[in-house]
């Protein structure tokens, strides 16, 4: 198991230290159509209350999107990200004490929402829709999540996977942190996500979880989310009529996230993201108890 080294991440607001244990960062939805919660807090009123409720439940840090990037989706224009997220950010303003990280592909809608109180950005396409999106991380002096996805949402499940899935992941997250770096991100503001279930067969998804070491070796800090993907609903089907496997709905993948997310943080993950933040920090306190074991 890797040992974990001290990073503090600058935020305009303080610093947020990654390495002392692992931190929850738990997932909003303020979208009609993301796979696991659609429309479920697209009213800003209801994505308040659970914004809150995640962090009374032990979240370090909010990720609010209002762009689904499940397979398949197409996407939506900067101006109804922001009609989503604005009166959410709003309502948030001074109630929410944790960070705000905006889960976003588009260098305007970050500008704003990190006007209207986000600190982090969350980019799933790791720069590869909008390399902009490094230029407000350096003018705004936030910390940048980098992500590897094989192709687009609408296509990443159709295209053929890579035939050696670790080399197409540290190959995308190198030429991610090359823009950021050229663009002046500062080397400790920088994280990096394998994209788990982002273009990857149900088997690489295990694959790089069983590899976070290697991923690790990379240099930066690593956040994994694993939360009721599809390739834990297809690992527990069960036998439908005819015989047929009938994937486990993404309500009942609670056990099968808890088994990732402790793999992924004996794995060498700083963060995990998560829906069921209340259950996955008890998760990760324990996780933490083993790592941080003399051995």
């Amino acid at each position: 198991m890797p040992s974990r080294k001290h990073v503090r991440l600058q935020l305009p607001s303080g610093t947020l230290t990654l390495g002392a244990r692992t931190l929850i960062m738990g997932v909003l939805n303020v979208t009609p159509d993301s796979f696991s919660d659609g429309g479920a807090f697209l009213d800003p009123r209801r994505a308040v209350a659970h914004a809150l409720q995640m962090q009374r439940d032990g979240a370090d840090i909010i990720d609010i999107g209002a762009e689904s990037t499940r397979p398949g989706s197409l996407g939506v224009t900067a101006v109804e990200e922001l009609r989503r997220l604005l009166p959410v950010f709003e309502a948030l303003r001074g109630r929410l004490k944790i960070p705000i990280s905006i889960d976003t592909r588009k260098s305007a809608v970050a500008e704003v929402a990190l006007g209207a109180g986000a600190s982090i950005i969350n980019d799933v396409s790791g720069l590869r829709t909008d390399p902009r999106l490094a230029e407000v991380a350096v003018r705004r002096r936030v910390p940048l999540i980098l992500m590897h996805m094989r192709g687009t949402p609408l296509t990443m499940q159709k295209k053929p996977f890579a035939k050696n899935v670790l080399r197409d992941v540290t190959a995308g997250l190198h030429r991610s942190i090359a823009l950021a770096r050229r663009a002046g991100v500062a080397k400790n503001q920088i994280i990096l996500d394998p994209g788990i279930g982002f273009g990857k067969s149900f088997s690489q998804n295990y694959e790089l979880l069983a590899r976070l070491p290697e991923i690790a070796k990379l240099g930066y800090p690593l956040l994994v989310g694993t939360s009721r993907k599809g390739f834990l609903g297809a690992t527990l089907a069960k036998s439908g009529p005819a015989g047929a496997l009938k994937s486990v709905p993404v309500q009942d993948r609670i056990w099968a996230t808890a088994a990732t997310v402790a793999a992924s943080i004996l794995g060498g993950a700083r963060i995990v993201r998560v829906h069921d933040v209340k259950e996955m920090a008890q998760v990760a306190r324990v996780a933490d108890h083993i790592l941080n074991s003399p051995r």
